[in-house]
């Protein structure tokens, strides 16, 4: 555990000198080993500086790693922000697709004549330093021309010194490779393009959520899919700086650059890197980085984090967590279709060593979450939530205050919730049950009756998306991983529908749109159809014939569900007349 901020990653393997400087160059020619570059000193300087100087520094709630990700609600003006981007290439001034004022490496202006340095040295210094004072405020010139009159401040040898002004500019940095092959400060006060409207149109043209020239399509689906994009890069929909570098990120991943973008917001606290991946993939990789407090319920994981002297507060249980996510492609039929990330790996940073481990469960522990949703109905939850979008709610102290956390909880857990065990969802329904349901609350109920229909919507969606899921796993006949017969397959299948076509009396779209293809393409599948159903009774086994009946009720309860949809959707466009 450091004393001092000043004593982060000392034994890191970078050559330090002190706090700002090293004792030997700093050499540089790939992303990763950049990328480790900046871990330490940004880490150092925009993360555990403001937290050891601030005795109120707002620590980032474990749950705000967990996708989705939700709006940020305050802006912590006095706390660092700063973006940027780094091309493992030279720049090429004139081509690239975004405006920044460029710096110049000595290594790529000098040259040695008659035995003395070219004047050029001189003229480019000179020049480097005048653009970065020109982009900073102006009470801090005549400090930096001090600090850095006479030395090369496109060399990463003084980016820890530099960073306190690079700090201070409302734009993006550059990070590039000289005509040595050796990583530089390339420029300062960077724009990155934010082509949203048309991103977002193309985004939803291919995932069918919008048509042409269809209006009220758009306007229903465009939050989806706004919230969609920018989820895949790492954001909520929030400030220009990280919208614009998500939008950025997404364009140089395209044209197959290999980069990296890093972003730290004043609002989320969280250092977000954007970089690119292999061209198999589909996405650029995405990591966020905070300062994190352990849950006090966590004995074994404090125990292992102390022994190791990862904690940079003890008394607090404080640590630097790296989260890595996984990008998933979006599938219309998929029951969580609003999944566009998920936790692929937690890191635990030491903050003397660099080393990380990452066997340790930092953020989905699921008994957390039970304990937490207890915590929230019986109104001991202490903490805050954005409501919404739109409120900020402070615990849980009164009735409307805990249906509107609880709200909050289910929306971000919501396909935590759909997808994980039998046992966890069975803990969850006891405790929603044992609140929601309970006589003796129904009087105090009826005083937030659109508020607590908010919530029971909120949870039956929820029970339906689970039953829709095991359809979809029925679908491949597989259920928890083992390969099972069709008779069983179209025999859990219609159970589940049954159950389902009275559940819809709470009518979900995309649920029942996602029920009929799953659906149909069980009814439709090759082998069962020419096997069983296109035989005559009188050529099946008893078995055949048995599939044949549970078969035709699949049809029937199908057909049932049609009708209630096109019901349905024929009194809405009665509505709309």
């Amino acid at each position: 555990m450091p004393k001092h901020w000043k004593n982060a990653f000392r034994e890191c393997g970078l050559p330090w000198k002190d706090t700002f400087s090293f004792s030997e160059p700093i050499s540089i020619t790939t992303l990763s080993e950049l990328k480790d570059f900046l871990d330490a000193v940004q880490i150092t300087q925009c993360l555990l500086r403001p937290f050891f100087e601030n005795d109120d520094y707002p620590l980032v709630e474990r749950g705000e790693l967990l996708p989705s990700f939700e709006s940020d609600f305050f802006e912590y003006k006095d706390l660092p922000g700063f973006s940027l981007v780094a091309f493992e290439r030279e720049l090429q001034y004139f081509s690239e697709i975004f405006q920044f004022d460029i710096l110049h490496s000595l290594m790529d202006v000098t040259f040695k004549a008659d035995g003395y340095a070219c004047p050029l040295e001189n003229c480019t210094i000179e020049q480097n330093i005048e653009t970065i004072q020109n982009r900073i405020p102006r009470k801090m010139h005549e400090k930096f021309k001090q600090e850095f009159g006479k030395v090369d401040t496109s060399v990463l040898d003084y980016y820890p010194q530099l960073l306190p002004y690079i700090l201070e500019m409302d734009r993006a940095h550059v990070l590039a490779l000289d005509s040595s092959g050796f990583f530089h400060l390339a420029g300062v006060y960077g724009s990155f393009p934010s082509d949203l409207d048309p991103e977002i149109k193309r985004f939803g043209l291919r995932a069918k959520k919008f048509e042409v020239g269809n209006h009220k399509k758009y306007e229903h689906n465009r939050l989806f899919v706004y919230h969609y994009l920018m989820e895949l890069y790492g954001f909520t929909i929030c400030s220009e700086r990280r919208t614009s570098s998500a939008l950025f990120s997404r364009r140089l991943h395209k044209a197959g650059e290999r980069f990296m973008v890093r972003v730290l917001g004043q609002t989320d606290r969280v250092i977000t890197t954007i970089s690119s991946a292999s061209k198999k993939k589909r996405y650029p990789t995405v990591e966020k980085i905070a300062l994190v407090q352990v849950d006090e319920d966590q004995s074994e994981v404090i125990r292992r984090l102390e022994e190791g002297g990862f904690f940079v507060d003890r008394k607090r249980h404080v640590v630097i967590l790296r989260v890595s996510y996984t990008q998933h492609k979006f599938n219309p039929e998929n029951v969580r279709q609003e999944r566009a990330l998920s936790v692929a790996k937690q890191e635990v940073i030491h903050p003397i060593t660099g080393r990380s481990i990452d066997d340790l469960n930092i953020i989905k522990d699921t008994t957390n979450m039970i304990l937490r949703l207890n915590d929230i109905v019986r109104g001991e939850f202490v903490g805050h939530i954005t409501y919404k979008r739109i409120e900020l709610v402070e615990n849980t102290d009164t009735e409307e205050k805990r249906l509107k956390f609880l709200y909050s909880w289910l929306s971000k857990h919501q396909r935590r919730i759909i997808s994980y065990s039998d046992e966890f969802y069975a803990n969850v329904v006891k405790v929603l049950d044992g609140y929601l349901y309970d006589p003796e609350k129904e009087e105090v109920f009826d005083g937030y009756k659109a508020l607590y229909k908010d919530v029971q919507l909120r949870y039956n969606y929820i029970e339906q998306a689970r039953k829709v899921m095991v359809l979809e796993r029925l679908k491949k006949r597989k259920i928890k991983g083992e390969k099972i017969p069709y008779a069983e397959m179209l025999q859990q299948a219609v159970c589940i529908l049954q159950e389902l076509r009275f559940d819809i009396a709470t009518y979900f779209e995309e649920l029942v749109e996602s029920m009929v293809s799953i659906t149909e393409t069980i009814l439709n599948d090759r082998y069962l159809c020419r096997k069983y159903i296109m035989k005559r009774d009188d050529d099946l086994s008893h078995y055949g014939v048995g599939i044949k009946k549970e078969y035709g009720k699949l049809v029937s309860l199908l057909d049932d569900i049609k009708a209630i949809r096109k019901s349905r959707n024929k009194s809405i466009e009665g509505f709309d007349l």
